[in-house]
This record gives structure tokens, sequence and C-alpha cells, in this order.
């Protein structure tokens, strides 16, 4: 598939003044100069997650109604791999998250999680690895690592999203299933973060090993639904974001054996517009408070630190994309400190389901829809 601009895909008339002028590439405002907006593969369905393989700028890309398919630098979009797992392509359910190996180079590992059905009609997360064969056509000897229990979700809130740290631990960031006494419940998997090892045991220095009626794998508890996560490059501490219901979209950096709060700590209210049955308030004693929030939820989703040296514009930046408010957004930070946003994209009124900083420094960015894309951005003045 040759590249295209955004205009060929684009079917809102609407939009046609503002892209009129693009031929190759569209120019879009922000406030460190004009984006540089690229469409590099398009006729995606539903993309949910992309991961970059080494030696280039190809990339594997999920489909959420459960395929895997490599993207080459040039725009060129594969047949779905075979050897991918069977998904629930329910609801929010699907093929979602897919990250390579830390030592992928070695064992040519990928890890994907998914939506996998239970015995009753409900489903909920799973997480497997396989091996990427030679000619990239199929992953290998794919396996089930772990699973989110009991399994409870009706097509609502799975997460799910895959980080690995500096030592190697595999982190999940879970959704509840919007079944939100279970953030709390400790005996059950929903609402929670869980840190594993790769191959799915867990590591004895969990918060939580050796307790009574506590599961081993959770790492912190007390979230809703977390669809972005991502390493810090300059502390190596885990970050994460999760939907909040009616407002209350959140940013975390979540510490071992935590509560963060939901349902019982809240900036939200229902989508009733009443409030949420089981909140004391936005601050509860011994709950932590989110590290940032929105009052109103831009429906976040995805996480990408910008650590590379091609656009000193976004140095120390974080990027999220934005579904209900069909945006990029851009946190200028200070330390950990989140001192300035900007909100990008909106020209294009697309969902921004994920991004993530590629190896020639420029932004990849996926917009969900039944015929979505990888988009490519940058500055036009890279100083």
């Amino acid at each position: 598939m040759t590249r295209r601009t955004w205009l060929t895909t684009l079917a809102a008339a609407a939009l046609l003044p503002v892209l009129a002028h693009a031929a190759s590439e569209q120019r879009l405002p922000s406030e460190e100069g004009q984006l540089t907006v690229n469409t590099v593969a398009d006729g995606l369905r539903n993309p949910w997650a992309l991961a970059f393989l080494p030696g280039g700028k190809d990339m594997l890309v999920t489909e959420r109604p459960g395929n895997l398919r490599l993207v080459t630098a040039d725009g060129k979009v594969g047949p779905p791999l075979s050897g991918v797992p069977k998904v629930w392509a329910e609801g929010q359910g699907g093929l979602l998250d897919v990250v390579l190996s830390p030592t992928f180079e070695k064992d040519r590992t990928v890890y994907l999680s998914f939506a996998e059905a239970g015995s009753d009609g409900k489903a909920g997360t799973a997480v497997g690895r396989g091996q990427l064969s030679e000619d990239r056509a199929r992953l290998e000897n794919f396996s089930v690592i772990f699973r989110q229990m009991p399994k409870l979700s009706e097509g609502n809130h799975f997460g799910s999203r895959l980080v690995f740290d500096r030592n190697g631990y595999l982190f999940i960031a879970l959704g509840e299933n919007n079944q939100r006494p279970t953030s709390q419940d400790l005996d059950k998997l929903q609402g929670k973060i869980v840190r594993i090892l790769p191959d799915g045991e867990v590591p004895k220095d969990n918060p939580f090993v050796g307790q009574d009626k506590v599961r081993p794998e959770i790492w912190s508890f007390g979230h809703r639904n977390q669809q972005g996560a991502a390493l810090n490059p300059w502390t190596g501490k885990l970050w994460t974001h999760e939907h909040g219901p009616r407002g209350g979209d959140e940013i975390n950096i979540p510490q071992a054996g935590k509560n963060y709060g939901w349902p019982i700590a809240t900036h939200g209210i229902n989508y009733s517009l009443l409030p949420i049955p089981e909140a004391k308030g936005k601050h509860v004693d011994g709950m932590v408070d989110p590290h940032h929030v929105w009052e109103k939820s831009p429906g976040i989703s995805g996480m990408a630190f910008y650590d590379r040296p091609t656009f000193k514009a976004w140095d120390h930046n974080l990027f999220i994309g934005a579904l209900a408010t069909q945006e990029l957004i851009r946190l200028q930070l200070d330390g950990d400190k989140v001192v300035h946003e900007e909100r990008l994209l909106g020209e294009l009124q697309a969902r921004i389901r994920d991004v993530r900083v590629g190896p020639d420094g420029y932004l990849y960015v996926l917009t969900d829809a039944k015929d979505g894309a990888v988009l490519k951005v940058g500055l036009s003045d890279p100083q």
C-alpha cells in the first residue's frame, strides 16, 4: 500500500478546507511549530496497539477483531499472522496490546494481551507469548501465561497494556470488567496492576505474596479501566492511566501494595449523572490520589514518553491518545510534575487509540475505526 494522506481516507466533507492543501503530507498547528502528519498505512480494522521490530521501522499491529499484522516501513499491510490465539471480540474485547520481549533479538518472543472467553458467556483478559517466525508470517508455540480470574466481563473494561521494566518484570494493567467493587477485592484480578515474570510465574517479592485469600500477582489495586501504561525512561518507574466514569480520567505512578481508590475515591460520576454508589469523595484516607486528573474525561488510551533527540521541543513530554475528544494530548513534564497540556490533531476528528515513539523519533499514532490508520507525526522544524 502506498503512502497516502489522511484526506484520502476521511469521509467528513467538513474537513476538506482544512486538508485540501495537503499532497503527500499535511501540516497542522501546534504550539511548538507546525505538525507534519503522514498516513503510513490504512485499511486496518480497529487497530489497538503497535510494536516496532528491531532493525528498521517495520511494526506489528493488532486489530481488535483478532488479527495481528505486519506493517512495513513503506506502508505495506501484510496478511494476518497465523498462530494468534482465538479472541473474544465482543464489545470492547478482542486482540489488544502487543509488546516484544526485552530479549527479542535472541528469542523472537512476542507478547499479546486479549479478551478470552469463559465457560459462561463472560470473558476476561489473558496474556500469552509466542515466537515470531523468521519469515514473520506466524507466531509459533503460542501459550497463555496469565489469565484474569474470575472472568466477569460482559464486554467492557478489559484494560489492558503490557510493560516490561528494566529488571525484566512484566506489568499488566487490567480493567475491572465494569464490576466496580471488584477493584477493591484482593482475591480477584479485576481493577489491578499485576507483576509477573516473563514466563508467568509470580515474583517472590510481590507485595501480597504469602497472604491468605489474596492473589499474589497483584502489584496495586483500586483501578478502573487502564488503557495506557509506559515506563518512564528517566526514572524507570511505571506510569499508567485509566478511564474514569463520567469525569475523572487519571494518571498514576503505581507503587507496590497501594490502593488507588476506585470506586470509593473518584473525581467522576455515573454516566446517568448520578453519583457512584460506593464513592465517598475525591480524596479518601488510606488511598492514593491520582498523580494527574482530568475532571472532564478525554477518554484516554495509549501512552508514550518522548526521550529522543529528533524533536527537541518535545523533550520530557508525555503523549496520550484520546478517544472521546478525538485528540492527541501532549503533557509537558518537569520531573514527574505535569506543568502544561496541549491538545493536538483535533482537526482530524479521529479516535486516537495508541501512540508510540518510533526508532526515528517520530510519533506513530493509531486511529480507532473500521478503516483505521497508522499516522506518522512530527514537527516541520526538528529544532
